[in-house]
């Protein structure tokens, strides 16, 4: 029922991750009406439920042999695993660089809606092959999110 709520959507204009985009980089976004703030969407965000935080152990399991990030890097400010390198009243950006690729995603507030956007720039074979195989969890992630701030935003 609120998945319906939740649109595929372009990146705001005013995002920060505009600066990051190049040719061939992954780029998606999707939106539902919020008037929460972005920093408190982030935080409904990266609280994932039990089937997510499954998955998320099941990648850890599977991508430790190659020497992928499980928890991310330090950083003094993190969203769940994710440190944040950009925090106002409009956007948060979050994320980290890994061997296979770079990534960031950005919760931003724009006109009465929250966008849920991921960017990647992969680095190499193993980060097309590591996109392709999340991609169909991702989307569910990411609805589920956003349906979860909708959830609390009224």
């Amino acid at each position: 029922m609120f998945k319906a709520r939740v649109k595929r959507s372009e990146l705001p204009a005013k995002s920060l991750l505009h600066k990051r985009r190049a040719d061939g980089d992954f780029l998606d976004c999707y939106s539902v009406a919020s008037d929460l703030p972005p920093r408190q969407a982030a935080e409904i965000i990266t609280r994932f439920p039990a089937w997510a935080e499954a998955l998320l152990r099941l990648r850890g399991i599977l991508v430790a042999p190659f020497g992928l990030s499980k928890s991310g890097p330090e950083a003094t400010d993190k969203l769940g695993i994710f440190p944040v390198e950009h925090d106002d009243e409009t956007e948060v950006i979050a994320g980290f660089n890994d061997r296979h690729l770079d990534f960031r995603v950005s919760v931003m507030s724009d006109n009465g809606r929250i966008s849920l956007a991921t960017w990647v720039h992969r680095h190499n074979l193993g980060g097309r092959l590591y996109l392709a195989a999340i991609m169909p969890f991702h989307i569910l992630i990411a609805r589920n999110a956003l349906a979860r701030v909708r959830r609390a935003s009224t």
